[in-house]
């Protein structure tokens, strides 16, 4: 039987924005049901291991000695203490976390993370990241952005262009010889070429590699041009009212008023496909091959949430056998590049003991949860919990919630309320608390939806 409305997300009319954008930051800090929550952007998910460090300070010193990572590769610190503030900034501006504190909040750029780390890896496109987010740093207007507004760059293995970027950029190899630059089937530039794609919009721009980091800003310009015009006060390009979306035709005219040669492309690769030789799957645990004798490692936080201990040991693998850096994923995961391969078997073991989810076949692999009680005060009950022990029992939703052979490889997210932050992208196994019992549903473009419902309600948080 079909799930009634309130079982599954649903479709809605774009919101009229009437207020200014509150998403949390790392100095405008969000109260919560277990005390103050920063957030701070990593754009690429980048962090040297100095960084790293400094976040691993800042949660046992000024919050609850833990480190929450999040669906757009960013980092989130929970149980801070009222008037912390000032020490965090200083803590995060030390590190070079706060290049500028007037744009944090708007260095909302996810790109591929194994890019330039497996061995068939295409161009690497986090160069494409590091100027972009220079870019929006020495931007004035781009203050304007909200929160919420992504940036997406996929190195064409197809791993990120659906996780639903405001303006996306998927690489291309190199075209022919003797392809003239912002010609069809140009792919010219220092990391081959781009299609660049706003929203839902089928159609994407083909551009230089060169011009891709200053053709995505100009885009988000245009976004900003069409939002205004609309006077709903859109936060994001999906946002825009009837009449005044935004469209790859229209970004084409603010390419050329910025210089940037563009080839149209009616009908573009659908986000997610694969458009190159097989790549590694960035969203797997594990040992990745590079060329030569490169390792990376992949590894998984469960239910995305790492202890200090924990944090601190994958910083001191990247320092000692590592290229000195860390990447985190958009699937609430870690990636350290540039161990040599004798050291990679027996560092992935090391983090197996320490509780990380290091083996595709793990059942922790593709489960997740939204925060839940005690420290969302929405939260119908403590979901973690809840989902740990449905785990234990051998299961990944609720007991007596059966889902059938179309669940088979989806992702399980367990949600205290009917806002299901954090939720996957594309199909889930959408497991929602309500005050009867849980219910189950398959949700999102591929999957035909069902619903049932736990016997008991779940336990009263406190």
């Amino acid at each position: 039987m079909p799930p009634s409305p309130s079982t599954r997300p649903q479709a809605a009319a774009p919101p009229l924005r009437d207020r200014g954008d509150a998403c949390p930051g790392a100095l405008r800090l969000h109260r919560a049901a277990d005390g103050h929550l920063a957030r701070i952007r990593l754009p690429a998910g980048d962090l040297t291991v100095r960084q790293a460090f400094a976040l691993a300070d800042a949660a046992d010193l000024l919050g609850d000695g833990h480190l929450s990572l999040t669906s757009r590769g960013n980092v989130e610190l929970r149980g801070l203490a009222e008037g912390c503030g000032g020490r965090l900034a200083a803590l995060l501006r030390d590190a070079g976390l706060l290049p500028s504190e007037r744009h944090e909040r708007i260095r909302n750029i996810l790109a591929s993370p194994l890019a330039g780390l497996d061995r068939h890896t295409p161009s690497d496109v986090r160069r494409w990241a590091r100027e972009l987010d220079a870019l929006l740093c020495a931007s004035e207007w781009a203050t304007a952005l909200s929160g919420r507004f992504l940036f997406v760059l996929d190195d064409g293995r197809g791993d990120v262009a659906a996780l639903g970027g405001d303006v996306s950029l998927l690489a291309e190899a190199e075209a022919e010889p003797g392809t003239e630059p912002g010609a069809a089937g140009d792919r010219t530039g220092p990391a081959g070429g781009a299609l660049l794609r706003v929203g839902d919009d089928p159609a994407a721009l083909r551009i230089a590699g060169r011009d891709a980091p200053r053709a995505a800003l100009a885009a988000a310009e245009a976004f900003l041009t069409a939002a205004a015009a609309s006077g709903s006060g859109a936060w994001r390009v999906r946002e825009l009212p009837d009449g005044h979306g935004l469209t790859a035709r229209d970004v084409a005219a603010a390419l050329r008023s910025a210089g940037i040669r563009a080839a149209y492309v009616p009908e573009a690769p659908a986000p997610g496909t694969r458009t190159s030789p097989p790549y590694a799957d960035s969203a797997a645990p594990g040992i990745v091959e590079g060329p030569d004798d490169d390792r990376a490692l992949s590894v998984l936080a469960p239910l995305g949430r790492l202890s200090a201990a924990q944090w601190r040991l994958l910083t001191a693998i990247a320092t000692d056998d590592g290229s000195g850096a860390l990447r985190l994923t958009p699937w609430r995961g870690v990636v350290l590049p540039g161990l040599p391969a004798a050291a990679a078997p027996r560092r992935l073991a090391e983090l197996t003991t320490a509780g990380l989810i290091t083996d595709p076949a793990s059942p922790w692999h593709r489960l997740g949860a939204c925060t839940g009680r005690p420290g969302c005060a929405k939260s119908v009950t403590d979901v973690r919990a809840d989902a740990t022990a449905a785990l234990a029992a051998g299961a990944a939703v609720p007991d007596g919630l059966p889902t059938g052979p179309a669940a088979e490889g989806l992702p399980v997210y367990w949600s205290g309320c009917a806002r299901r932050c954090g939720h996957p992208h594309g199909s889930w196994i959408d497991v929602l608390a309500t005050a009867e019992g849980y219910r189950v549903a398959l949700v999102g473009p591929d999957t035909a939806p069902t619903a049932a419902r736990t016997a008991a309600p779940p336990p009263t948080a406190p």
